[in-house]
């Protein structure tokens, strides 16, 4: 690897329960400075992430050591991103300080290795998905955030910890298609914006599909979960190395 790649992880899900795969993020954050010229981190870096005071809290015990590590990367001098995924959508400035990392919109286009390139963390692209998809709107709501950030600290860990196990138990009732990209939509986002390559995470369905859009050839790599093993892509020359 030389500095001419570029990285991209997505749904870590880092939390105190998983203790190897933050010691596994911190150890490939080792590996980051000398190899890619640049990181892209598509949303769900956290379980959850309940507002940049969680760094104030007892949970900062945890958080502090890898935005430290993440603004190491960053001081080595290899460019961080940063997109909002549907756990940590509360990132806020005080996150990108302390790490480093450039905060992304939801749809991010990039030139990589001169093909034009789209990013999201992907959850958007679930649109089978209706009752997800109305939930969403909640999260994304002003008035919703707001009201969420004015409780203390334990009623936010409360109520997060709470739609977590709703939201395992909904996964239990869906079927694995409506929980993935509707390919329709897939098409639409990527006709609108110009590409014919698509890079996105959410799914947990770590693949590279090559299909037909309007008569060219598109490409779709999604990126891999950190529930098991350390997922990431490495793109180089235009080659993709998805782990």
């Amino acid at each position: 690897m030389t500095q001419t790649s570029t990285w991209f992880i997505s749904d870590l899900h880092l939390d105190a329960k998983r203790p190897q795969m933050v010691q596994a993020f911190m150890q490939f954050l080792g590996t980051v400075p000398g190899q890619a010229s640049s990181l892209y981190i598509l949303g769900d870096l956290f379980e959850y992430w309940i507002g940049d005071d969680i760094v104030d809290s007892p949970s900062g015990q945890l958080v502090k050591p890898l935005l430290a590590g993440l603004k190491q990367v960053s001081d080595a001098g290899v460019k961080l991103y940063f997109t909002h995924g549907n756990r940590d959508f509360l990132v806020g400035e005080r996150f990108t300080e302390m790490t480093g990392c450039e905060l992304i919109p939801e749809k991010h286009m990039i030139e990589l290795d001169g093909v034009p390139t789209l990013l999201m963390h992907g959850d958007t692209l679930c649109t089978d998905d209706v009752e997800y998809q109305e939930l969403r709107k909640m999260f994304y709501d002003p008035e919703q955030r707001a009201r969420f950030l004015s409780l203390d600290f334990d009623a936010r860990v409360a109520e997060a910890n709470h739609l977590r196990k709703l939201s395992g138990e909904k996964m239990q009732e869906k079927s694995q298609e409506i929980m993935d990209v509707n390919q329709q939509t897939v098409e639409q986002v990527m006709l609108e914006a110009g590409v014919t390559q698509l890079i996105h995470g959410h799914t947990h369905r770590p693949n590279i599909h090559d299909f037909d859009l309007s008569g060219e050839a598109a490409k779709r790599i999604v990126l891999g979960d950190w529930y098991e093993q350390v997922s990431s892509l490495k793109v180089q020359n235009g080659q993709f190395n998805l782990s």
